[in-house]
């Protein structure tokens, strides 16, 4: 292995880790809140004043967090946003009421939504595309690591050493990786300059970001992408409920079991990766080999609206294993598209408004969900989840070719317009 493949792995490595501590931190809230809500006296209504906070700078900090990535280097974005969302976390344990806890979780969506976006774009310097949907899934797979893990983790620390300690001590993780990127960032500037493809290189043809903006091949990915994070927060938000009222889990089932569709998860993330990367390895072309990956994914992802209907709760389960194993799969080559069709100098700022954007209808979703299942139970939010899937499919399919947007290959893609002489 050459060098600068090595340095490259060192470099996803410790991206993934920056991904398990993000996810830690960010769901350290939700398993501690019952105690917060005891000590402090807050209500469901403050809890979700405080989730609230964190969505809405986490989805402005997607773009913007994109932007820096994009000025200034991922090396100086990763170290900035991991402080700043370290730093955060840490501060929740200094939490006295309502005002104090939103605070801080803005701050902490202020730094985590950078992360992805600068994760992105390591990815796309670094890696030729037969390589760089690899890079993505693992850095996608760390999402489900974390879910795997901070229940157990953030129960232990809170039930031994209270719930203030919980927030300080995975707070600190993220200064731990901080020497460790500081190492190998003095090495990451030959690495990038020696990355394979020449379509890494901005060139007189490459578009504006406001110029992508009115590209239909941008917005149907974005939309795809949207889909599929609404699904996702549908099952990450609502899934636990969902099995205790409708399948009759106690807590202990709920641990026993529910780890192993977050398990599939990991396990779509890579495969996905890995077999689209493989198809173009054995000579299919980067679009025949990411779409018909994606298409199969999708297919899979739809078969969570069977779960609503699932004789027994093994095979509920089953199908939602099933149904996020293609989701992650599908997310590790659509996310990986996204950074392929964009200007590989607005990357990451390109990338960001596609996660700005699912957060935004997945947090609108939200009380649509809540009050879909007081009316008539979870019956429509699976099959409209399901569906989801589906309709991502028809847009990637409209898409087009999976090739870089430039001047030259973009006439015959842009959005209509309103004509102003015709009156609209």
């Amino acid at each position: 292995m050459s060098q600068r493949k090595r340095l490259a792995c060192g470099v996803i490595a410790i991206l993934f880790a920056g991904s398990v501590i993000n996810y830690i931190d960010r769901a350290v809230l939700g398993v501690v809140m019952p105690q917060i809500r005891g000590d402090l006296g807050l209500s469901n209504t403050d809890y979700g004043f405080a989730v609230n906070a964190f969505l809405l700078t986490y989805m402005v900090s997607y773009i913007g967090g994109g932007r820096i990535a994009d000025r200034f280097g991922v090396r100086r974005a990763f170290l900035w946003v991991t402080i700043i969302w370290s730093f955060a976390s840490v501060s929740h344990a200094l939490t006295r009421g309502l005002a104090s806890l939103c605070f801080f979780r803005a701050l902490l969506g202020l730094g985590e939504g950078g992360f992805y976006p600068t994760a992105m774009r390591g990815a796309a310097e670094l890696f030729a595309p037969k390589d760089r949907a690899k890079a993505v899934g693992v850095l996608l797979a760390g999402i489900s690591v974390g879910a795997l893990v901070t229940p157990p983790l953030v129960a232990t620390i809170a039930a031994r050493y209270g719930w203030r300690s919980s927030f300080l001590l995975t707070g600190l993780l993220g200064f731990l990786i901080i020497p460790f990127w500081i190492f190998i960032q003095r090495r990451l500037e030959p690495a990038v300059s020696a990355a394979s493809g020449s379509d890494e290189n901005p060139t007189e043809t490459d578009l504006s970001v406001k110029e992508v903006l009115r590209r239909r091949k941008y917005w149907f990915f974005l939309l795809a992408r949207a889909l599929s994070d609404i699904a996702w927060y549908f099952f990450i938000f609502w899934l636990p409920g969902y099995f205790q009222v409708v399948r009759h889990f106690d807590l202990a089932m709920i641990a026993g079991f529910l780890w192993i569709p977050y398990l599939c998860a990991d396990l779509g993330a890579i495969a996905g990766a890995w077999g689209s990367s493989a198809l173009i390895g054995r000579g299919l072309s980067v679009d025949a080999a990411r779409r018909g990956a994606l298409i199969f994914s999708a297919l899979l992802g739809s078969f969570g609206a069977g779960a609503y209907y699932a004789p027994t709760w093994s095979v509920s389960l089953a199908l939602v294993g099933i149904a996020l194993f293609g989701h992650f799969s599908m997310a590790a080559n659509l996310h990986t598209v996204i950074t392929e069709i964009t200007p590989a100098r607005h990357v990451a700022v390109l990338y960001g408004v596609t996660g700005a954007a699912g957060t935004l209808l997945a947090a609108i979703s939200q009380p649509v969900v809540g009050r879909l299942v007081d009316i008539a139970g979870y019956e429509i939010p699976f099959v409209v989840g399901g569906g989801c899937y589906l309709l991502a499919i028809l847009l990637m399919l409209g898409a087009g070719k999976i090739e870089r947007l430039t001047r030259s290959n973009a006439a015959g893609d842009r959005l209509a317009t309103i004509n102003a002489d015709a009156g609209l």
